[in-house]
């Protein structure tokens, strides 16, 4: 009897080991932000390469001072073009880093939707209620005062350095003196969303020689916050050749060799970081021409679930190129 006791209290002892391992490894890696690099094979033939840096899902707190510094420190890659999918705030007091994090690539040709957290400020939720089909909303029973966040003033830092505001709204950015396409909704995830009227992509909209896509049309890229299907099949639709969005932190507790168990929206898991396209799949004979979409990981989290696994915090350079 005592040596079975020894034996299961020596186990025990091992998983809580293990536990506390676990629990060390996901705090340090949610602290460990990476450069992706993607090629994008979405340009005419006879087109100059584009970088475009895509930030997303800052969650910017008083207390996340290392990745303000990190963020600054992109403006060495000298993008051409700066896209943001939103949730830059956790809590209020974020305001004043998302200035100093942004301020040194604001003034380049950019554009910028809003999410959910640049709206309302995080609450803390148990982890377990996303694995949920449709959990309830913390929000329901709160009057909408007690959590709002100053999103008007995390737009105008952005328009104010000259970025396109795609708030359910078409723009355009000019890159080297050529003109760009851009079309971008609201939140889908808090239904914010309203898909803004077709224009032809033959139309130069008064904007001068435009960028030309893989179709030989002017390049149009999409911008939304949560990438829900029904505003990808929009964009796809509307002749978008790249859609950027963010929301999913990469399912931010992923399992080797399995991936994001969730994207808290209704894409599917095998889409839910990294380049991909829609409505097909990168290498299917049927995907030829369609859409592609790029969905960020994000830099951040939110403050009461500090943690990632197998799925490292991440802004990307994406290169487009040339169709072969």
């Amino acid at each position: 009897m005592h040596s079975a006791a020894r034996s299961l209290a020596r186990i025990a002892a091992g998983v809580t080991a293990a536990g506390v391992g676990l629990l060390g490894y996901t705090l340090i890696e949610a602290r460990r932000p990476v450069l992706r690099r993607v090629d994008v094979p979405l340009l005419a033939a006879g087109e100059e390469p584009l970088t475009v840096l895509h930030l997303s899902d800052l969650h910017l707190t008083s207390r996340t001072e290392a990745r303000v510094s990190w963020v600054r420190g992109l403006a060495r890659l000298h993008p051409d073009v700066v896209v943001n999918t939103g949730d830059n705030l956790s809590f209020a007091n974020g305001l004043e880093p998302l200035g100093r994090a942004l301020e040194p690539l604001l003034g380049r040709p950019g554009a910028f939707v809003l999410g959910d957290h640049d709206y309302r400020t995080t609450l803390f939720r148990l982890p377990t209620r996303y694995l949920r089909s449709n959990p309830p909303s913390p929000y329901d029973d709160l009057d909408e005062a007690e959590v709002a966040l100053p999103w008007g003033e995390v737009r105008d830092l952005q328009a104010s350095g000259g970025w396109a505001d795609l708030t359910n709204a078409r723009g355009a950015i000019a890159v080297g003196g050529r003109r760009i396409e851009l079309v971008g909704v609201d939140d889908p995830h808090a239904e914010r969303d309203a898909f803004p009227a077709p224009v032809s992509r033959d139309d130069d909209g008064g904007g001068g020689p435009a960028v030309l896509g893989r179709d030989g049309r002017p390049l149009r890229i999409g911008v939304l916050h949560a990438p829900y299907r029904r505003v990808l099949d929009a964009m796809a639709d509307d002749g978008v050749g790249l859609a950027l969005a963010g929301h999913t932190h990469g399912g931010q507790l992923c399992l080797p060799g399995v991936g994001a168990l969730v994207t808290n929206c209704d894409l599917d898991r095998g889409r839910a970081s990294g380049l991909s396209q829609w409505p097909g799949r990168i290498g299917s004979p049927e995907a030829v021409g369609d859409m592609y979409l790029h969905v960020s990981a994000g830099l951040g989290t939110s403050p009461y679930t500090p943690v990632r696994l197998a799925c490292r915090p991440e802004a990307t350079l994406l290169t487009l190129l040339p169709a072969a």
